[in-house]
């Protein structure tokens, strides 16, 4: 049986073609089929989730990169490192996670022989959400981290912020402990090193706080 969203009067909108079932894989190879929104015109593959079934813990960001568009896997370009080794010295293991992003497709612009980040719309992320969620439901994790402001609005709403609501659990629609913190490609985007290792210290502080949250959900 297929879930659709209700029809926009907006031209290039399709549902969601979300299969009802808990089956990631099942989940993912209709998701390579989606054209709910234009993004899939001018990305390579759409970027689903990845991790596994029985994670105790996901992580959204808002949507694949460069190097994520072209591997076809979420968190492999240089903010996904900077995840992975964050993750680390926070005493998490990234292969008992699952990661994925808000938006599947990679939206960007051309500068030069570049492809440059550029945000998504509302409408994409409205567009993508059903997939978000079905993967939030098959898994039902123990703990939610939001990583920037895309990822945290999709889930808890326009209200959210993510420099003011960082730093604790919240409950959420999806999981009652729902964390909220920086993206780590705002890492890199810092300006001078001091600003880049305090900020790499506060992420990495967080982290470990969603570390506590998961020796307790033991």
């Amino acid at each position: 049986m297929i879930v659709h969203r209700r029809r926009s009067s907006t031209e290039d909108w399709h549902p969601a073609p979300v299969p009802e079932t808990s089956d990631l894989h099942k989940l993912q190879a209709a998701a390579a089929k989606c054209k709910a929104c234009p993004l899939y015109k001018n990305a390579t593959q759409t970027v689903f989730g990845e991790g596994t079934r029985n994670a105790k813990l996901v992580l959204v960001g808002e949507q694949p990169g460069d190097r994520e568009d072209r591997a076809g896997r979420p968190f492999v370009g240089p903010a996904g490192k900077l995840l992975d080794r964050a993750l680390e010295e926070a005493g998490i293991d990234r292969q008992e996670t699952y990661v994925t992003n808000a938006v599947k497709h990679f939206k960007w612009e051309p500068r030069g022989k570049r492809r440059l980040h550029k945000k998504p719309s509302s409408r994409d992320i409205a567009a993508c959400k059903p997939w978000l969620e079905a993967e939030l439901q098959a898994i039902a994790p123990r703990v939610l981290v939001l990583l920037g402001s895309t990822a945290a609005q999709t889930i808890l709403g326009s209200k959210v912020r993510v420099l003011r609501d960082r730093g604790h659990a919240m409950p959420s629609e999806y999981c009652q402990k729902t964390f909220v913190t920086v993206h780590p490609s705002s890492l890199l985007r810092a300006p001078d090193e001091e600003s880049r290792d305090r900020n790499y210290a506060e992420f990495v502080a967080d982290l470990k706080k969603v570390a506590r949250l998961l020796r307790s959900a033991d």
